[in-house]
C-alpha cells in the first residue's frame, strides 16, 4: 500500500476495536482495486465520541464505521442521517463529504449474506432471536421483505418495543415473544429461516446455544451473527440435522462491502474481503 498525500483515510472507531476485522476487509479491497484508501481504527471512549467525530471532521477522515458502544450516541453529532438510519436509530457508516452522513448497512448486510447462501427472505417466515443492536436494523430490513417476522427476547418488553416501532415506521405487522423453549416451539414450527442475533454461543461462551438441538431441522436454514468462533455450536448442531447454515463472518464482511460502496462509489469485491477476513481471524487465533 503505497500512502501519499491525496490518500483519503476511512476508520474504525469504538472501544474496544483492537480485535477488529475491518482494516485487513476493506485495506484488501483497497488494494485489489487500486484505489488511494486507507484504512485504520481507533478507540473512541464513550466520553471522547464528540470530540473525536469533530477531530474527524476537522481531519477530513473521508469515511468511518462505527462500532460499539457508539452506533446510536454518534447520531446526535453529525449533520444528517439517511433514511435507513433514521429508521432504525442507530449508525454504522459515516461518510464525511460535503457533510458528514451517517448510514446503517447491517440492515442490507444480512439481506445479501443470506442471498448469498441462496436463502432471501422475501416471502418467507423469519424469527429473529434477540432485540439489541444487531437485531434492531436486521429486524428492520427483514420485515419488509418477509411473509412473517417473530422477534424473541429473554426480556419480552424489548422485544415488544422493537416490533411496535418497527410496525410503525414500515407499516409491517411484527410479532413479539418472549425466549423460552415453548414460545421458541411454536415460533419455530413453520420458520424458514432462523437468526441468532444475540452474543450467545460467542467465544468464550462458546459451548452455549440459543436454541436446543432438538428445535431445528433439516429445511431451516439458521443464520448466526456471531463470528468467534467461526462455527458456533448453534451452526453445528444445525449442521448435523442437515439444515443449511450461514455464519457471522458473512455478515460483517457483506455491510462492510455496503460500506465501502458507500466512501467509493465503486462496486466492492465481495470475494476478496472474505478471503482477508478468514485470513485475519485465523492468524488472530494462532
Amino acid at each position: 500500500m503505497k500512502i501519499s498525500g491525496k490518500t483519503k483515510v476511512c476508520a474504525v472507531i469504538g472501544d474496544p476495536v483492537e480485535h477488529s476485522l475491518s482494516p485487513s476487509i476493506q485495506n484488501a479491497a483497497f488494494q485489489h482495486l487500486g484505489l488511494d484508501y486507507a484504512y485504520v481504527a481507533f478507540t473512541v471512549k464513550e466520553d471522547k465520541l464528540k470530540d473525536a467525530v469533530l477531530g474527524m471532521k476537522s481531519l477530513g477522515i473521508y469515511g468511518m464505521n462505527v462500532t460499539m458502544p457508539h452506533k446510536v450516541n454518534i447520531m446526535r453529532y453529525l449533520d444528517r442521517l439517511d433514511e435507513t438510519a433514521e429508521r432504525v436509530g442507530a449508525v454504522n457508516t459515516v461518510l464525511n463529504k460535503t457533510e458528514m452522513t451517517g448510514y446503517n448497512t447491517d440492515g442490507i448486510g444480512a439481506l445479501n449474506a443470506l442471498r448469498a447462501h441462496g436463502a432471501d427472505p422475501n416471502g418467507k417466515k423469519v424469527v429473529i432471536i434477540g432485540s439489541g443492536g444487531a437485531s434492531r436494523s436486521i429486524s428492520f430490513a427483514i420485515a419488509q421483505k418477509a411473509r412473517e417476522l417473530t422477534i424473541l427476547n429473554r426480556t419480552p418488553e424489548k422485544a415488544e418495543v422493537l416490533s411496535n416501532r418497527i410496525s410503525v415506521t414500515t407499516g409491517k405487522r411484527v410479532r413479539w415473544m418472549k425466549l423460552c423453549n415453548d414460545l421458541l416451539v411454536e415460533a419455530l414450527g413453520e420458520a424458514d429461516i432462523l437468526i441468532n442475533a444475540t452474543s450467545v454461543g460467542m467465544y468464550p461462551s462458546d459451548s452455549e446455544t440459543p436454541v436446543d438441538r432438538s428445535l431445528l431441522r433439516r429445511d431451516l436454514v439458521v443464520f448466526d451473527l456471531v463470528y468467534n468462533p467461526l462455527k458456533t455450536r448453534l451452526l453445528r448442531e444445525a449442521e448435523s440435522v442437515g439444515a443449511r447454515t450461514i455464519d457471522g463472518l458473512t455478515m460483517l464482511v457483506h455491510q462492510g462491502a455496503a460500506s465501502f460502496e458507500i466512501w467509493t462509489e465503486t462496486k466492492p469485491p465481495v470475494a476478496i474481503m472474505m478471503k482477508a477476513a478468514l485470513e485475519d481471524l485465523r492468524n488472530a487465533k494462532m
